[in-house]
C-alpha cells in the first residue's frame, strides 16, 4: 500500500534528510550517480558486459552544513540514495528485481518515505524500444499512480551532448517519442550529469539544488510504503 504525507525526515527545522531512490537499464551509471549525490564510494561502479549491481544498496551521506535555508534559518542536509538493480537484468528476473526493490522500499523508506525516485538513462543511449521502457514500468508499478509527481530523470554521461556538438535543449529537441512522453508525465524533471568541466562535488552541489527544488514544487510530501 502507497500513501504520501509530510515527510518524518524532516527531523527538525534545521535538518533534513531527503530519500532517493535509483531506477534504470543495466549500465546507465546508477551506482556511479549514487556515489556523487553521496559524496563517496558507497556503491560499487564498474564497467561490465552484463549487470554488476545484484541487489538493493543504501547509502546515506555526511552531513552538509549550511546547504539551504528555511524561513530565514540555515539547513543542514544528510542524502540517503537507495541503489538498485538494473531492469532488465542480465542474470536476474524482472519479477526478482521487483520484489527485491519493493521490499527494499518499505524496508528503508516505509516510514520516513521516499521524496523522489531517479530514473538514470545515458545521455548517449536513445530512450525506445520495449527493453528501454522496463525500468519506467517498474517505476509506475511500485509508486502506484502518484508515480508522476515523485520521478525526474537523471541523464548521466551528458558530456557527450556537447561532443557531438549539441546544447542541452537541442537533444531534448531531437529526442525520440518515447522520452519525450516520459518528460511530459512527469513536468520535465530532469538533470544532466557531466563527468567534466566541473569538480565531482560541484556536480554534487549542483545536482541536489535541482532536486531540492522538484522537492519544494511537491510540498516535501513523500510516498510511504507498507
Amino acid at each position: 500500500m502507497l500513501s504520501f504525507c509530510l515527510p518524518t525526515a524532516m527531523t527538525d527545522s534545521n535538518k533534513m534528510i531527503i530519500n532517493l531512490a535509483l531506477f534504470g537499464l543495466t549500465q546507465s551509471g546508477k551506482s556511479s550517480a549514487g556515489n556523487i549525490l553521496l559524496g563517496s564510494t558507497d556503491f560499487h561502479s564498474s564497467f561490465a558486459p552484463g549487470s554488476v549491481t545484484k541487489d538493493c544498496s543504501l547509502g546515506r551521506s555526511s552531513h552538509l552544513h549550511g546547504f539551504m535555508r528555511r524561513a530565514g534559518q540555515e539547513v543542514t542536509l544528510q542524502v540517503q540514495v537507495l541503489d538498485t538493480p538494473g531492469c532488465p537484468h542480465s542474470r536476474l528476473s524482472e519479477d526478482h528485481v521487483k520484489q527485491v526493490v519493493k521490499e527494499a522500499l518499505a524496508r528503508h523508506f516505509g516510514q520516513q518515505g521516499l521524496h523522489l525516485a531517479l530514473l538514470v538513462q545515458r545521455a548517449d543511449v536513445p530512450l525506445c524500444g520495449e527493453a528501454a521502457s522496463s525500468p519506467v514500468c517498474m517505476i509506475q508499478e511500485l509508486l502506484g499512480q502518484a508515480w508522476k509527481n515523485y520521478t525526474a530523470i537523471l541523464f548521466t554521461h551528458a558530456e557527450k551532448i556537447e561532443e557531438a556538438g549539441f546544447n542541452e535543449d537541442e537533444y531534448l529537441h531531437g529526442a525520440s517519442d518515447t522520452l519525450l512522453t516520459l518528460l511530459s508525465s512527469i513536468q520535465h524533471r530532469y538533470i544532466f550529469q557531466y563527468k567534466k568541466g566541473t569538480s565531482l562535488n560541484e556536480q554534487r552541489i549542483k545536482i541536489l539544488a535541482r532536486l531540492m527544488e522538484f522537492i519544494r514544487e511537491n510540498c516535501y510530501q513523500v510516498l510511504t510504503f507498507k
